[in-house]
């Protein structure tokens, strides 16, 4: 029986602001655990979170470069799920309205021969469906901690970092293909 791979990715891109997606903590990379936290990202009672501009602004250049189409609504809802790391019992995310939608990349890929040579290349358009805001979650932390074996720590100083979600169509054949893929998205 011969098989046909048929494959679509969705990629989790950091959008490099200096602030949080829904508030001002800090999205530097190394700080101490947990001192990157507010009652916004905390998800505490009151909390009122505030859309980060800046990040807006680099969803929608990375939404344009993928020629997707930049649409006029875009919303934000819960998805509600448990992680220990997910402190609000929910992420906000964009799904039924995304910030854009229907792009493409083009993409040079090649073929391999059976000694896993390249021996051609050819342009190929990947198809975008969607590409939507949300924030990430936070961090378990098992190994290399006091007590691993008995305990989990956790560092929410990556709760609330802006990330967009680009969602391809099943257009690729090969996992040459998806590789050379997410080498030209990054």
């Amino acid at each position: 029986m011969e098989l046909e791979p048929v494959i679509g990715l969705e990629v989790h891109a950091q959008l490099l602001t200096r602030s949080k997606l829904f508030c001002g903590c800090s999205t530097r990379f190394g700080a101490p655990p947990n001192s990157s936290t507010c009652p916004v990202c905390l998800g505490l009672p009151g909390a009122l979170p505030v859309l980060n501009r800046e990040a807006v602004k680099m969803a929608v250049r990375a939404a344009l470069a993928l020629e997707c189409t930049v649409n006029p609504v875009s919303i934000f809802a819960r998805k509600n799920y448990f992680y220990p790391d997910l402190p609000k019992g929910y992420q906000i995310s964009q799904y039924d309205r995304p910030l854009g939608a229907h792009g493409k990349v083009e993409v040079y890929s090649g073929e391999r021969n059976e000694t896993g040579s390249i021996v051609s290349r050819s342009k190929k358009v990947f198809r975008i469906t969607r590409l939507h805001m949300e924030e990430d979650a936070g961090k378990s932390l098992h190994d290399g901690m006091p007590d691993s074996d008995l305990k989990s720590y956790v560092n929410l100083n990556r709760s609330g970092i802006p990330l967009i979600e680009i969602v391809s169509e099943p257009d690729f054949r090969s996992s040459q293909e998806a590789y050379d893929y997410l080498t030209h998205l990054r």
